[in-house]
């Protein structure tokens, strides 16, 4: 793979497509520094997950049978509304634990949705067997070469509009987000992978040396909860050594709460989580580090104004 380019094609692709996000800096107490934070939960659908979709689709023949997705609900509203945007029809499956204000998100695209039991790969076993029944092309979550590219669109974003950190916390779940990141930035800084204490799949990996099956649950689990992190990933974040640094389910909430009381900023607890890092402790800056955070998706349970 050749990411950089890879990534810059996949931001003149989805020119036109995604929104170019606001970036802000929000100062917490005891750092040196302010945080800068770029806000994906800006972005169509709530979170940062049209970039990738949109780049698989334009870049993709779409065959008659369509697309199909699985998804714990971000992924699967990002594909139904680009979909509908591009004039494709679309079958999303997502689990029970999606809950119900990503399933009606979906909904509102008009894609064909379809809600199994179980969690995020029982989802995608039955995406897989609509697949090889219809012949619609699978728009993986994260595990995808023009996904990661798609998600690489971010960080390539955020250093147009001035990024100066020496270290970006990202959230990880399948791994999408943070491997485009990875691929962009490519050690020019450091990006600490941040993840719940009930869904490692990174860390967890990490520690083994390869993929493997962990735990896939907590407040985060229907963004954050794969069960296994992405080869594509889990290739990248070996090669360059980084680090993956687990929060509690209880630290990601007063990062919710503090967001939201200093900056009004109301995000779900996937979104949450790498700042969780900062106002725990559990990544601590060095004197002189200037810090950034992804908020990587808005799409709180229950809808606040359903």
């Amino acid at each position: 793979m050749h990411w950089q380019s890879d990534i810059k094609a996949a931001r003149d692709r989805i020119a036109g497509y995604v929104r170019r996000t606001p970036v802000m800096e929000m100062q917490i107490e005891g750092l040196s520094h302010p945080v800068a934070l770029k806000l994906e939960l800006a972005q169509h659908t709530g979170s940062f997950k049209p970039r990738g979709a949109f780049n698989t689709l334009l870049s993709s023949d779409v065959p008659e049978g369509g697309i199909v997705a699985a998804s714990g609900g971000n992924h699967g509203a990002a594909v139904a509304y680009a979909a509908n945007r591009l004039g494709h029809k679309a079958r999303i499956y997502v689990p029970e634990i999606a809950g119900p204000s990503k399933i009606a998100l979906i909904e509102r695209t008009g894609a064909d949705l379809v809600v199994v039991e179980g969690k995020y790969f029982d989802a995608l076993k039955a995406a897989r067997a609509y697949e090889a029944e219809t012949g619609a092309i699978q728009i993986h979550a994260y595990d995808l070469n023009t996904t990661v590219a798609g998600q690489g669109t971010v960080m390539l974003e955020w250093e147009e509009q001035g990024l100066e950190a020496d270290t970006v916390l990202i959230a990880v779940g399948g791994g999408g987000l943070i491997g485009g990141a990875i691929a962009w930035v490519n050690g020019r800084r450091q990006v600490v992978a941040i993840e719940p204490e009930e869904c490692p799949s990174l860390h967890d990996a990490l520690e083994a040396g390869e993929p493997v099956e962990t735990k896939a649950g907590g407040i985060a689990a229907n963004a954050l909860g794969p069960r296994q992190i992405g080869d594509i990933c889990f290739g990248l974040a070996q090669a360059q050594s980084i680090q993956s640094i687990l929060v509690s389910d209880d630290e990601i909430i007063e990062a919710q709460n503090l967001l939201w009381r200093e900056a009004r900023i109301l995000t779900e607890p996937a979104g949450a989580a790498a700042m969780a890092a900062l106002t725990s402790g559990a990544y601590k800056p060095a004197p002189d580090e200037h810090v950034a955070v992804l908020i990587c998706g808005g799409n709180i349970a229950p809808d606040p104004l359903a």
